[in-house]
């Protein structure tokens, strides 16, 4: 099996099975946010314990990229610190706005490598980091982001 094919059969796994789908309680914040683009749409919540991302919950209605690419979050960020969590999304969105340029690092992303060849198709990078801007959004509206800005460097 080719990569290209493989990575294709993850995305699709996680439209088909998505992890982490329906909002759940409780919450500590909650993000709404729409690609105007497409129409594509993402309700998430996220509960943190402390410093850690205790869960990510959504509702999400779209293409197969975007529904698939926030149950990769799902995967990669619950049971992390806030820290981890965003030096994850960095590198995913490094990857995908990289136009496929930037080489991504299984270690750090696991299944999100998947979504490396979306950085070819500028359309659909909004789609692949919707999700993704959602939980950004939403864990930026807890406590443990103050406490995270608040702390020495």
């Amino acid at each position: 099996m080719q990569l290209q094919q493989m990575y294709q059969e993850i995305i699709l796994d996680h439209y088909r099975d998505p992890h982490g789908s329906g909002l759940r309680d409780p919450y500590d914040a909650e993000a709404h946010h729409v690609n105007p683009t497409c129409g594509d749409e993402v309700t998430l919540r996220v509960k943190v314990d402390g410093n850690t991302i205790a869960d990510v919950s959504y509702d999400s209605l779209g293409c197969s990229i975007s529904q698939a690419s926030v149950s990769v979050m799902h995967d990669l960020l619950v049971g992390r610190s806030v820290d981890e969590a965003f030096r994850v999304l960095a590198s995913f969105q490094e990857m995908a706005q990289g136009r496929g340029q930037v080489e991504p690092d299984e270690d750090v992303l696991g299944d999100g490598v998947a979504f490396a060849g979306v950085a070819k198709y500028p359309a659909r990078v909004k789609c692949a980091l919707l999700g993704w801007m959602a939980f950004k959004d939403a864990v930026s509206r807890t406590d443990a982001a103050i406490e995270t800005e608040e702390s020495p460097a």
